[in-house]
C-alpha cells in the first residue's frame, strides 16, 4: 500500500511525492542542473542501462519533476505520470508512444481544434488515421471503431461547449473491441473528477491550465498504468525530449497545493454566472453542465463532483455582436487561455478553433455568436457589471 493512498485529496495536493533532501526544506526544491554525477563508472553503467534507479540526466530524469508527477498520479489515481513541456506535446507524447503507422484513433470531434489539426495533418503523415465523431453520440463511437483502432479520445467535459461524455460507457465499449480510451481531464482535474476510476485507461492534462491555476507556465501531463505511461509514454520523452523543466514543475507542485480549493471557487462562480445569463434577454444560449438545460447534466451529477469553471454562450448578430462584447468588456482578459485566477473570455470560431473549417465548426457547434468565458475567483457580482457592459453593446 502507497503511503497517500488512505490521504485525501487536498492532502494529496499538498504532500504527495516529497522527500525531503539532508537540507530539510519545507517547500519542495528546484533542481537546476541539466546532469547528475556517478559515485564511478559502475553506477553510471547501471542508471543507463535500467539496472539501477536513480537520476540520470534531466531531459527525463529531475527531482522537481518527479514530485510533480507522482503527485499528480497520486491525485488522478495512477500508477504512473510523465510530465511534458506542454498540453499539445503530451497528446503527442501518447500519440508516438502508443501507435504505429496502419493505426487508427476514434476522436470526438469536440477537441480543441488544434489537436484536429495534430491528428489530420501530422499524424496522418506517419500513417495514422482518425475519423471523428459526435462526443455524446455512443452508437456513432461504435460505428466508427475498426480492427485497427488503438484508442479512443475525448475531452469531457469539451471546450467550448461543456458536453458531457459517459466515460463508462466508452471505457467499457473500447475495452470490448481491444481499444484504450483516454480523456483529457483538463477543464474539470483529479479535483472535480478521475476518469481512471470510472474506467479510462490515459488522463492527460494542459498543465497550463487549472493545475497551474494563475496563468505562470507552460506543462503537460500523462497519467496511467505503469506499463502504457511508464513504459511506452516515458519511452518516447527520453528519445525525443519534450520535458517539462524543474522550474515549471515547481511552479506546478504549488498549483497542485490550492487545486481542490480554487476549483471548488471556480465552480460556484460559474454556476452563478451561468445562472445569471440564462436569465438575461440578451442571451440566446447557455452552454453549462451545471443548469437543468444541459443536455448531460445528471450525467454531469454523476461523473463530476461540480461543473467546472467554463461558461459559454451565444448572442444574436454573429461574429459582429460577438466581438463588440468582447470588446467592451474592461475587467475580463481577452485572451485564450483558461484556468487562470483572472478571468478571460475569447471568441472560439476565430482564435481556438480558428484553424478548422467552416464545415468542421459546424459540426462542432461552433458558431459565430459563440463567446467562451474562464470564470476566474473575482468578485461575482464585478464579473456581471463588466459583461453586463458587452451585453448592452452586443
Amino acid at each position: 500500500m502507497r503511503e497517500y493512498d488512505d490521504w485525501g485529496l487536498a492532502t494529496r495536493g499538498i504532500r504527495a511525492g516529497q522527500i525531503r533532501t539532508a537540507e530539510g526544506e519545507q517547500s519542495e526544491p528546484i533542481f537546476a542542473t541539466s546532469s547528475f554525477v556517478f559515485k564511478n563508472a559502475a553506477e553510471a553503467a547501471a542508471r543507463f542501462s535500467g539496472d539501477e534507479p536513480g537520476n540520470i540526466y534531466s531531459r527525463f530524469t529531475n527531482p522537481t519533476v518527479r514530485i510533480f508527477e507522482q503527485r499528480l498520479a497520486a491525485l488522478e489515481g495512477g500508477k504512473w505520470c510523465v510530465a511534458t513541456s506542454s498540453g499539445m506535446s503530451a497528446i503527442l507524447a501518447v500519440c508516438m508512444g502508443l501507435l504505429q503507422a496502419g493505426d487508427y484513433i476514434v476522436s470526438s470531434r469536440s477537441v480543441f481544434g488544434t489537436t484536429t489539426v495534430l491528428f489530420n495533418k501530422y499524424l496522418s503523415k506517419a500513417g495514422i488515421e482518425t475519423t471523428f465523431v459526435p462526443l455524446t453520440d455512443l452508437p456513432a463511437w461504435e460505428a466508427a471503431i475498426r480492427p485497427e483502432t488503438k484508442f479512443l479520445y475525448l475531452e469531457t467535459p469539451s471546450n467550448p461547449l461543456t458536453e458531457v461524455a459517459d466515460i463508462t460507457a466508452l471505457a467499457e465499449l473500447a475495452h470490448s473491441r481491444g481499444a484504450l480510451l483516454l480523456v483529457d481531464n483538463c477543464l474539470c482535474t483529479p479535483a472535480l473528477q478521475r476518469p481512471l476510476e470510472l474506467g479510462a485507461d490515459v488522463v492527460i492534462h494542459s498543465a497550463t491550465k487549472y493545475l497551474d491555476g494563475q496563468g505562470r507556465c507552460m506543462g503537460g501531463a500523462v497519467v496511467g498504468r505503469a506499463k502504457t505511461v511508464g513504459e511506452e509514454v516515458f519511452g518516447f520523452l527520453r528519445s525525443a525530449g519534450p520535458t517539462m523543466s524543474p522550474f515549471n514543475a515547481w511552479v506546478f507542485l504549488k498549483g497542485l497545493e490550492t487545486l481542490k480549493l480554487r476549483m471548488q471557487a471556480h465552480s460556484e462562480n460559474a454556476m452563478a454566472l451561468a445562472n445569471w445569463l440564462q436569465e438575461h434577454p440578451a442571451v440566446a444560449k447557455v452552454h453549462y453542465p451545471g443548469l437543468t438545460s444541459h443536455p448531460q447534466h445528471d450525467l454531469s451529477n454523476r461523473q463530476q463532483l461540480t461543473a467546472g469553471g467554463i461558461v459559454s454562450f451565444e448572442v444574436n448578430g454573429g461574429q459582429a455582436a460577438a466581438w463588440r462584447l468582447i470588446d467592451a468588456t474592461r475587467l475580463i482578459s481577452i485572451t485564450a487561455n483558461l484556468g487562470d485566477t483572472k478571468s478571460t473570455i475569447t471568441h472560439p470560431a476565430t482564435t481556438t478553433h480558428g484553424r478548422l473549417s467552416d464545415e468542421e465548426k459546424q459540426l462542432s457547434g461552433i458558431s459565430e455568436g459563440l463567446i467562451r468565458i474562464a470564470v476566474g475567483l473575482e468578485n461575482i457580482d464585478d464579473l456581471k457589471r463588466d459583461i453586463e457592459t458587452g451585453l448592452e453593446r452586443a
